[in-house]
């Protein structure tokens, strides 16, 4: 997901009454949702990166460091408050260990939101390569961010009023975003499980979450080495657009790929390659992307 929504989980959890259990509470909690981004620098590696993001920052390993680093640190940063004298009055006492649980929550609330989306996160990294999916959000969901925003802003405005039970609009948000996933999931279960069970009768199916329409599905499809796609409802099917072959059987695809690091990150990232001929070379692209304003930044071109 994106790194505002990943924040807002965080502060939405401190609202709902974590944020009372020590010092610096919310501050760990917020930093904690992100910390598994900060393999993002990878970026800078252009198609490189696709096979770097989304690994060992979010596996086990990471899972049980990252929230003990940031605990230290933010220790760190109450003694030297502390020291320098412009440790906050009213800031509470830190305690170590609910420091500790709070940042594993944040931390461990990462890789699960992005386990929701279709882009995949590879949540056994090092131990395996093998990539998961929830197809449940889109990347950037509107939706989760009105619950999200609607449950930090009116705790925080009951609290300064000082009104009792001033978390309850926060605990509203995390149960009805806890139905709205669900919803979602089973959503995406279903109408890929439809896709197998009759026509196109697929041996891959994938309901793609698409922006705002969260009740709407791109159902993609793989098939006898065709592939197409078509929206679809938990109540109505649109029009299947043409099939066209998913081209990877090309002979000229593997030498190529063995001469191309790109290609090769691209492919092990990819869920659903394709293949394209462009003349002499040869464009890998991502089904779950193809066809769409962002497919540019998810293709390599092989030359002979």
């Amino acid at each position: 997901m994106d790194n505002l929504t990943h924040s807002l989980i965080g502060a939405v959890l401190g609202q709902a009454g974590l944020k009372r259990k020590t010092g610096l509470a919310m501050p760990t909690l917020i930093i904690a949702a992100n910390l598994p981004d900060v393999d993002a620098t990878c970026t800078v590696f252009g198609t490189l990166s696709l096979a770097m993001r989304r690994g060992i920052t979010h596996g086990p390993i990471a899972m049980v460091l990252l929230p003990l680093v940031l605990t230290g640190a933010m220790i760190a940063w109450d003694k030297r408050q502390t020291r320098r004298g412009t440790r906050p009055v009213d800031r509470p006492p830190v305690r170590a260990g609910w420091l500790v649980a709070l940042a594993y929550i944040g931390c461990l609330s990462h890789p699960l939101f992005d386990w929701m989306n279709s882009y995949g996160v590879r949540l056994l990294e090092p131990f395996s390569h093998r990539w998961f999916y929830g197809d449940g959000l889109f990347i950037i969901d509107p939706w989760l961010l009105a619950m999200l925003i609607a449950g930090v802003w009116f705790s925080r405005k009951r609290e300064k009023a000082e009104v009792l039970n001033g978390n309850d609009p926060a605990t509203y948000a995390i149960t009805g975003i806890v139905a709205y996933l669900a919803l979602n999931i089973g959503t995406s279960l279903w109408l890929a499980r439809e896709a197998r069970m009759s026509e196109p009768y697929a041996e891959v199916a994938v309901a793609n979450p698409v922006p705002l329409a969260f009740w709407r599905r791109e159902v993609l499809w793989r098939s006898g080495g065709q592939y197409g796609s078509y929206t679809a409802t938990l109540w109505s099917r649109g029009p299947a657009a043409r099939s066209l072959p998913i081209g990877m059987n090309d002979s000229e695809i593997a030498p190529r790929v063995g001469k191309s690091k790109d290609a090769r990150a691209f492919l092990f990232w990819s869920r659903m390659p394709i293949a394209k001929r462009d003349g002499d070379a040869i464009v890998l692209g991502d089904q779950r992307f193809d066809g769409s304003i962002t497919a540019s930044n998810f293709t390599v071109r092989l030359e002979p």
